[in-house]
């Protein structure tokens, strides 16, 4: 693991503030929202993209760059145009769109950093979460809310970095994605690749159940608490970021070269005994590892039920499939349940197989299901984290691990070249993790984990000594 070079605390200036709206007329009124929109998380997902500008752009005007990024950003709204207006609460919990062009939050700020002040390695942190506008989530109601903030962030070396804080309300990873990629292609001067799909009805949007759920549909249940410790589990519904000894959650980096996720996909499919018809994916050997090490550090009991959140990307699972550039979450998140001690003993390939039968169980029939459960449901907000309450978690002791695996993340070039790192710009729970490719091709992956400060040395032996 590598670590940050810089030993002082920086300090930013938020130079100005501004709304960008679309740069033509765009469509109005309100839209129903999927029932996918509307679980969940229903705050803003960060992330950060630091650039070193090629000459020519550090050689123009100050202004060059933001008057690219806001000209391209106020013609790619005008496709994408659900992103310039705001969710309205309706009864029951529910949310609808209203597409009214009010336009994204874009925010300039300098530092008096130079990039490599950050070292080799930008972990997710107080800092880097400064690089990404604020929102007031209960000082302000939901419908004040933009759906999409911006920051762009001048360093002392010429470096930028351009954070994107983009609302779980309307898109998840994979549209949010394809939103920034067409925006880069049109301050390159091209044209949109892929349109958006905005139709949200082929998953039913605003329309009653379609009968009874065919499945018990677990997945909305919370997950379970701490079989031995009922006060410290409320603690941590109420939002408590430390134990009663004081220890804070810390958010770590653990790169595994090429050669190590293939060993340890080589012994996950072939211990004990037998190869299963399917080989065990990176996703699922890693999520497995990642479980497995985490009841470890945390020590817990053998009897401790502990529940994985997984997400699983509905778009080739639906019947039909949704169309290509569906712009909306796709997302169904499902539980992988075991014991700790189960875990812990056993082999790999028992934590992988769990993993998978989660995933697998998510088709066509499972979703519609899922999507009539959650219609016949007379409130959603207790499948909802508004940020200020706990909503449906899997902190201590579960934990969510979300694959970035095939997310088309890097290579985002508004014109000054690609990025020199992009990542996620926070963590918000214990137990909270992602795993994405190394931005350098070469085959490794990096797991980024927030675990308690106490647990996160016994995590880091397990993660590298358990792989033979």
């Amino acid at each position: 693991m590598a670590t940050s070079n810089h030993t002082k605390k920086m300090n930013l200036t938020i130079t100005n503030t501004f709304m960008v709206q679309p740069a033509a007329p765009t469509p109005t009124g309100r839209q129903a929202l999927a029932e996918w929109d509307q679980i969940g998380a229903m705050t803003h997902v960060p992330t950060v993209y630091f650039y070193k500008p090629s000459a020519p752009w550090l050689e123009g005007t100050p202004s060059l760059i933001l008057t690219t990024l806001v000209r391209s950003l106020r013609l790619a709204l005008v496709p994408f145009y659900p992103l310039a207006g705001r969710v309205h609460h309706t009864s029951g919990g529910r949310l609808e769109l209203e597409c009214n062009a009010r336009g994204v939050r874009f925010v300039e700020a300098e530092s008096d950093r130079r990039l490599e002040d950050f070292g080799d390695e930008f972990l997710p942190s107080r800092e880097l979460e400064s690089l990404v506008p604020e929102l007031d989530y209960d000082g302000l109601p939901v419908h004040e809310w933009p759906l999409l903030l911006l920051q762009l962030t001048r360093y002392q070396c010429g470096g930028i970095s351009l954070s994107f804080s983009i609302s779980h309300l309307v898109v998840d990873g994979l549209s949010a994605l394809h939103f920034f990629s067409e925006w880069a292609r049109i301050a390159r001067g091209e044209p949109i690749k892929t349109m958006p799909f905005l139709d949200r009805t082929v998953l039913r949007a605003g329309m009653p159940p379609g009968g009874q759920p065919k499945f018990v549909h677990t997945e909305f249940d919370r997950p379970p608490g701490l079989l031995s410790d009922v006060l410290s589990y409320q603690k941590i519904e109420q939002g408590g970021g430390e134990d009663d000894e004081g220890s804070k959650n810390v958010v770590r980096t653990f790169k595994l070269a090429k050669t190590k996720v293939a060993m340890l996909k080589d012994m996950v499919n072939h211990e004990g005994g037998g190869e299963q018809q399917r080989p065990y994916s990176t996703y699922e050997t890693l999520t497995a590892h990642v479980w497995k090490c985490t009841c470890k550090a945390r020590d817990l009991s053998p009897e401790q039920p502990t529940a994985l959140g997984v997400s699983v990307d509905s778009r080739s699972r639906t019947s039909p499939p949704l169309p290509r550039g569906y712009f909306g979450n796709a997302i169904l998140d499902v539980k992988a349940l075991a014991l700790s001690g189960e875990l812990t003993t056993r082999p790999l390939k028992y934590a992988a197989r769990k993993i998978r039968e989660a995933i697998e169980k998510v088709d066509g029939e499972f979703l519609d299901s899922a999507i009539d459960f959650l219609k016949s449901q007379p409130d959603l907000r207790k499948y909802q984290d508004f940020g200020s309450s706990p909503g449906p978690f899997f902190e201590y002791p579960n934990l969510s691990v979300i694959s970035w695996l095939r997310l088309p993340l890097f290579g985002m070039d508004f014109g000054w070249g690609k990025e020199i790192h992009m990542g996620p710009a926070s963590h918000d729970f214990d137990g909270d993790s992602l795993i994405m490719a190394s931005q350098n091709g070469d085959g490794s992956v990096v797991v980024a984990i927030s675990l308690r400060e106490d647990h996160m040395e016994s995590f880091k032996k397990c993660f590298y000594e358990d792989i033979m």
